[in-house]
């Protein structure tokens, strides 16, 4: 097994730059932009491949109920599936974690948008007085949606290619800057 190990100030700099990134994405949603093309989903997988289970799973959360406060905050129900939504996605992202490739990153993007369009707008039709409660009301409801969901996956796929490949460009920058060498490690310890 192979690992690169960073020195303490490569470690500082590579977390300083996962928050920035999360402090960044968050900033975005405040930002004019088109209906769901937003960069939370891809914090939720880029916090979930490169941050811890806690920090995974509430910096998400806590970058929508910042912005929310700005903009405003809506039915409650509706608002815990859009929430719980971007939760799978960071469970989503600790998945991806130890199955780390472009395929699987790209998947886990289209998954979370799926994901995302299917359960929050059944929210929409289930809890909102805006459908009938009915087969047809439920085809109404997410055909009108399409629009939105177009955005939600062009936004994710986007966020998640600029923060996932600037955080491994910078990664082997550092790399190079700091010129760490990879290690092998095995059961009978260190091999250079």
């Amino acid at each position: 097994m192979s690992r690169i190990i960073l020195s303490k100030k490569g470690r500082q700099f590579e977390i300083w730059l996962t928050f920035l990134f999360v402090a960044g994405a968050a900033a975005l949603r405040l930002l004019p932009h088109p209906p769901n093309f937003a960069p939370i989903a891809a914090i939720a997988l880029f916090g979930g491949v490169y941050l811890s289970r806690k920090f995974a799973l509430g910096i998400p959360i806590l970058a929508m109920l910042v912005s929310d406060i700005f903009i405003g905050f809506y039915k409650p129900v509706v608002m815990a599936s859009v929430y719980g939504s971007f939760v799978l996605c960071g469970l989503i992202g600790l998945w991806l974690k130890k199955h780390k490739k472009a395929g699987t990153i790209i998947g886990s993007s289209l998954l979370c948008s799926v994901l995302f369009f299917i359960i929050t707008n059944f929210a929409v039709w289930a809890f909102t007085p805006w459908y009938t409660k009915t087969l047809a009301g439920l085809v109404q409801c997410y055909v009108l949606a399409l629009p939105f969901f177009r955005n939600t996956l062009l936004g994710d796929i986007f966020y998640v290619g600029v923060f996932f490949g600037v955080y491994e460009l910078v990664r082997v920058w550092i790399s190079k800057k700091y010129q760490l060498k990879a290690i092998s490690v095995s059961k009978g310890g260190l091999n250079r």
